[in-house]
């Protein structure tokens, strides 16, 4: 069993609240725009880190984090980018990746609007935290925990930090 943190769209914000939760779990996943490396480097010191560059990340992230991750942990496929759409509304690239090389977990940010929706026709989970950064139009900072156990994907929790 694996305890994962899931944020996005931080755009160079992190604070004791956000590491409060790094530090109760055992990794730590960021669907993109990171906004300034020293984000990641006080995740990274504290637990794994799996990461996507988004949209208005530098050259120093961009060298740093694929656009994609693609990964199996616990017998779940995972697909983590920052821009992908969400169902039935995935990007064009995306929507074709996804009829040939299906994960069970898709995830993405970009949109700030924190969403989990069952894709029933592909038979996935899309999952996108919102955004736990204070730039953007969100109202409320928000990422979300869960557990992956075996093939399951479990015990999911929205975690709000409070307005930006």
């Amino acid at each position: 069993m694996k305890k994962i943190l899931l944020l996005s769209d931080t755009h160079s914000y992190i604070d004791d609240r956000i590491l409060h939760y790094v530090d109760s779990v055992d990794e730590v996943w960021h669907a993109g725009d990171i906004g300034d490396i020293t984000v990641t480097d006080q995740i990274l010191i504290r637990k794994p880190l799996r990461a996507v560059y988004g949209n208005i990340d530098n050259n120093t992230i961009r060298s740093t984090f694929p656009l994609h991750q693609r990964f199996t942990i616990e017998n779940v496929s995972v697909w983590i980018t920052h821009i992908g759409g969400y169902p039935p509304k995935y990007n064009a690239t995306t929507r074709e990746e996804l009829k040939v090389n299906r994960p069970r977990l898709f995830i993405c940010g970009h949109s700030h609007i924190l969403k989990v929706i069952p894709d029933a026709k592909l038979g996935l989970i899309h999952m996108n935290p919102g955004a736990a950064g204070k730039h953007g139009f969100h109202k409320v900072r928000t990422m979300l925990r869960f557990e992956i156990n075996m093939d399951k994907i479990e015990n999911l929790e929205v975690i709000e930090l409070g307005k930006k």
